[in-house]
């Protein structure tokens, strides 16, 4: 494949360069740029955080799990460049060394890029930009100082930086129907959207993936629509957006992304990725299910429309033939009844033992809907039919939550394993309605207002 970008204010162009060759390894071992560091190699530490900057503005991106192919048409910026050229410090590194931010400084450099990206977009929720960055020796606290010191300093003219034209690449498809020939064509490649999940399969299982199928420069998919009826989010829309998104209509949701990731994993992963990998304890589509998401999938030009809990049919099994591809996924607008739970071992950035999602509706005094879906409790995202037909017209009470405690036995049968026990998460699960059941009633504190 054909690339052309800017790495630290000069275009580079690359030919013939490896679908799966990571950002990482090409800035270490063909630059010579070693001050970007691997650490986990699976996009979990940010000391590999590198600056990216599109059309969408500046983002930062973990180098580690992200693929050279996927920079084509945009600018980099590794932690060699944050510095100007003539050697002074940018804001955030004058601030690391005044508050005594680095100790041995492994981790520093991905503290740094990710430090000038929230300083050039104006982003003060330190802890949140940071969350993705960990470090082993120094502490958080002058950290953080060292971010609210650089808050207010001027931005460096050489960070503002105009990504170049892309190449042309026959696997890295502009349109929807440029998608649809391309991998009706060829149903064996990999789709790649922000290879959150696929990076590890390269860096992680050594696998070989040929001809891969990039969807990042796929403007159809990126689209979100907000009408009347239905809330639109292409499948490329990335997490981050989905999350703002969310928040105006689904603050419960908009909350529970906040955590499921770090910043620079929100900002590379897409939903409609992560509704596709079908992964049993994905966060994503316990909510979609609660919130009744239709799934919008193509085939060549030919479309058709399920309910997402209608997607996942076993383990590792999603009812998505050959060739066919996620185009979008639509919400019916609703009132606000949805409240997402996730329980894990780690407040932020933690695979959850259980996440519990739930939308249920009353009308004076009783039931008039229930959606509940939980991942994490089966081999799929699932919904809780029986709890949901067993309060189904009932009094919305405590005297209620009790008479359908054994409806969760039939639905769920969970599995035991290192996240938590069968029983624990069963009897988390049923704690969950009553969590509902109690902010609901103002007997709780919501979710939004709880942090650690």
């Amino acid at each position: 494949m054909n690339i052309t970008f800017l790495l630290n204010g000069r275009e580079v162009a690359l030919t013939d360069v490896s679908p799966t060759l990571t950002l990482l390894d090409w800035l270490r071992d063909t630059r010579g740029l070693t001050g970007t560091k691997e650490g986990c190699n699976e996009g979990d530490c940010g000391a590999c955080t590198v600056m990216v900057t599109d059309e969408r503005g500046a983002r930062a991106l973990n180098a580690c799990i992200l693929f050279v192919p996927q920079l084509d048409g945009k600018a980099v910026r590794t932690v060699e460049g944050i510095a100007q050229v003539d050697g002074t410090l940018h804001p955030v590194q004058q601030a690391m060394v005044a508050h005594h931010g680095s100790q041995c400084g492994f981790c520093t450099p991905g503290f740094v890029v990710s430090m000038a990206t929230a300083q050039l977009n104006g982003d003060t929720g330190h802890d949140d930009a940071l969350a993705g960055n960990l470090c082993r020796c120094t502490g958080y606290a002058p950290i953080i100082r060292a971010a609210q010191a650089a808050e207010n300093q001027p931005v460096p003219a050489h960070m503002t930086d105009a990504p170049p034209a892309a190449a042309a690449n026959p696997h890295a498809p502009e349109t929807a129907d440029a998608l649809a020939a391309l991998y009706a064509a060829q149903p064996d490649a990999v789709l790649v959207a922000g290879a959150t999940d696929v990076g590890l399969w390269v860096t992680k299982q050594l696998r070989d993936l040929s001809a891969p199928i990039f969807l990042n420069r796929c403007r159809d998919l990126q689209q979100i629509e907000v009408t009347d009826k239905a809330i639109r989010i292409g499948a490329g829309v990335t997490m981050d957006r989905v999350r703002a998104l969310m928040t105006d209509h689904h603050p419960s949701y908009a909350e529970m992304i906040r955590r499921y990731g770090s910043t620079q994993v929100r900002n590379a992963a897409t939903i409609g990725g992560n509704v596709a990998n079908g992964s049993p304890i994905g966060d994503n589509p316990p909510a979609l299910i609660a919130l009744n998401a239709s799934l919008h999938l193509r085939h060549g030009d030919t479309r058709r429309a399920l309910q997402i809990a209608d997607f996942f049919l076993d383990y590792g099994k999603q009812d998505r033939a050959p060739g066919e591809f996620l185009e979008a996924i639509s919400i019916p607008r609703q009132p606000d009844r949805l409240r997402v739970y996730k329980l894990s071992k780690r407040f932020d950035q933690d695979i959850s033992a259980v996440c519990g999602a739930f939308a249920i509706t009353t009308e004076n005094g009783r039931v008039t809907g229930a959606r509940i879906a939980f991942g994490g409790m089966a081999g799929i995202p699932k919904r809780a039919r029986a709890v949901e037909a067993a309060l189904q017209g009932k009094p919305w009470t405590e005297a209620t939550l009790e008479a359908v405690r054994d409806a969760w036995a039939e639905d769920f049968q969970p599995l035991s394993d290192m996240r938590a026990s069968a029983s624990y998460r069963l009897e988390a699960a049923r704690n969950m309605l009553s969590r509902y059941f109690l902010e609901d009633s103002g007997g709780a504190s919501s979710v939004l207002e709880v942090r650690p």
